[in-house]
């Protein structure tokens, strides 16, 4: 799901066996993944899941990685103890499970985690990455956080909100040239309209030959012709937040 406008059931992937480095924590009214660098630091991320849910390991690994270079990262249940989706559920009965879990709906959690970092954590930077449903929640968010330093969307679109192109916070949309989730005429038209309209420094990039999920539901060993594409995506991810963090 990573088009608030049409969202599409997705392939769960490769499923990474981790652990995690981090901890489960209750911050207020919802529970997160934290993990903390290894030294001192007053930048976080906040990583918000995809339909399979805040636990997923592969989503934990990216917030390890995040942290392995230098930022508190949380990753908070964004579905607030609702079940996340499940491969094996009925994918006819999608929308019907997606109507209380939309990502354009998730102010009180970004409020209360945005609480947590700056009271608990002494984050004084921070930025946001989301995949798939968590990348349409980072579109949205870097529409109406302008305290949010920087977004990385990752294979995600805000479709229905008309002021979806005046972005707030400096964003770089990932894509893939092959996802049949998000066809590249919508990234195409995205791309025009962010140049007609934003005047926040934004970058959109494609990814040739990559389909849905390749960024973090692709594990490298099991696709090594696609390794130096993912490889690449987390590089670029990493840039960006190190550039305007």
């Amino acid at each position: 799901m990573a088009n608030e406008g049409k969202p599409c059931p997705c392939d769960i992937g490769d499923r990474i066996e981790y652990g995690g480095l981090g901890q489960e924590v209750q911050i207020e009214h919802i529970k997160a993944y934290v993990v903390r660098p290894s030294t001192a630091s007053d930048k976080a991320i906040i990583v918000i899941q995809d339909i399979f849910g805040w636990q997923l390991p592969n989503t934990r690994y990216m917030a390890d990685m995040l942290a392995s270079n230098g930022y508190i990262a949380v990753c908070p249940d964004f579905f607030v103890g609702k079940e996340p989706w499940n491969p094996a559920h009925d994918w006819s009965k999608f929308q019907e499970w997606l109507e209380d879990k939309k990502p354009t709906n998730i102010n009180k959690e970004v409020d209360t985690v945005l609480r947590f970092l700056k009271e608990q954590c002494g984050a004084e930077r921070i930025g946001v990455v989301g995949f798939c449903w968590g990348g349409v929640a980072t579109h949205y968010l870097a529409l109406q956080y302008p305290e949010i330093k920087a977004g990385v969307s990752v294979y995600g679109i805000v479709r229905e909100k008309e002021d979806r192109f005046t972005l707030k916070s400096p964003t770089l949309f990932i894509f893939a040239e092959n996802d049949y989730v998000i066809p590249l005429d919508q990234v195409s038209a995205l791309e025009a309209k962010l140049k007609e309209k934003c005047t926040m420094d934004y970058k959109v990039k494609i990814f040739p030959g990559q389909t849905h999920g390749f960024v973090h539901r692709k594990r490298e060993d099991i696709n090594p012709g696609d390794k130096l594409y993912i490889q690449e995506a987390r590089t670029d991810m990493l840039n960006w937040l190190n550039k305007y963090m």
